[in-house]
């Protein structure tokens, strides 16, 4: 991907997108920045500021507790603009975009991800059948689905299924099946129908809403989640990939989770996803477990 950490630290980061440089808050980095405040501000192509708390109308959360703010930006920094991926034989193209709760489309720490899912998706014979749950703009059902696997994208915000959409259409591909619904009423729902998926993504934020208001808090109802995930798994041929952005679990939690639900699915992996910046500092930003039967 073309994408670089150039610096991190004071509760900042400091990104290349393309042709692009971000300055973003990073509640993790608590350590000091190895440029200058000078070399940041040469570098920046756009800046995100969270509101005053003064101004209470400019400042809100989102169902993920992340602040709102607004950009800043330099002349000729687009509100929109691509960036490719390749791994192997696998090619794909994000839209990306500044959205006022700092995010932008993407997370590159997932690219780790998107990679395992590929592989495995190649190495089922047929055609997998893969569930991506809070998907959000979908590298990983784009990953899936360029491997040759039929895809079922979920996500509760409408807005995110069409840039997922967007997505896919920019990497050349079609046919995902795209369902605006809360992940766990839906993983519920397939249980009831007999469904089974060679495939389980779950990315899960600490805090969500579904599209109906439905409240999702990641300590009180991952288990319910995974309950309802390990009744539509396939027995063989089969893995899934968790990953937890909350800060207070650690890889055992994930291991654990997937150990527990998942026994079939004995060769895992669990870790911390991380970006390298240039001065050798390795900033986490979410802990994973892949498993798989295969």
């Amino acid at each position: 991907m073309s994408y670089e950490l150039i610096d991190s630290g004071d509760y900042e980061k400091l990104e290349r997108f393309g042709q692009y440089v971000l300055r973003r808050p990073e509640p993790q980095a608590v350590w000091r920045r190895a440029l200058s405040d000078s070399e940041w501000v040469a570098q920046t192509h756009a800046w995100f500021r969270k509101a005053s708390r003064r101004g209470e109308s400019h400042l809100s959360s989102n169902a993920e507790g992340n602040e709102k703010g607004e950009w800043i930006l330099t002349a000729g920094m687009p509100q929109q603009w691509f960036v490719d991926y390749t791994y192997n034989d696998l090619k794909l193209r994000f839209r990306l975009g500044l959205t006022s709760f700092k995010h932008v489309g993407i997370f590159p720490e997932q690219a780790e991800n998107w990679n395992y899912i590929y592989d495995a998706v190649r190495g089922i014979a047929g055609q997998a059948r893969v569930l991506n749950l809070f998907a959000y703009t979908g590298g990983a059902s784009l990953a899936a689905k360029a491997a040759g696997a039929d895809v079922t994208h979920v996500d509760s915000v409408k807005q995110v299924l069409n840039w997922s959409r967007e997505n896919m259409e920019a990497s050349g591909l079609d046919n995902i099946r795209w369902v605006c619904e809360d992940a766990l009423k839906f993983a519920l729902r397939e249980a009831k129908r007999g469904k089974k998926y060679h495939g389980i993504l779950l990315d899960p934020p600490a805090y969500g809403r579904g599209p109906d208001g439905e409240r999702w808090i990641l300590e009180d109802d991952i288990a319910a989640l995974m309950r309802a995930c390990s009744q539509i798994v396939e027995e063989e041929n089969a893995f899934v990939v968790l990953n937890l952005y909350s800060m207070g679990f650690s890889p055992l939690v994930a291991d654990n989770l997937l150990r527990d639900y998942f026994p079939s699915l004995a060769q895992r992996t669990c870790g911390e996803l991380f970006l390298p910046d240039n001065a050798g500092r390795k900033l986490p930003l979410s802990v994973f477990c892949r498993a798989k039967t295969i």
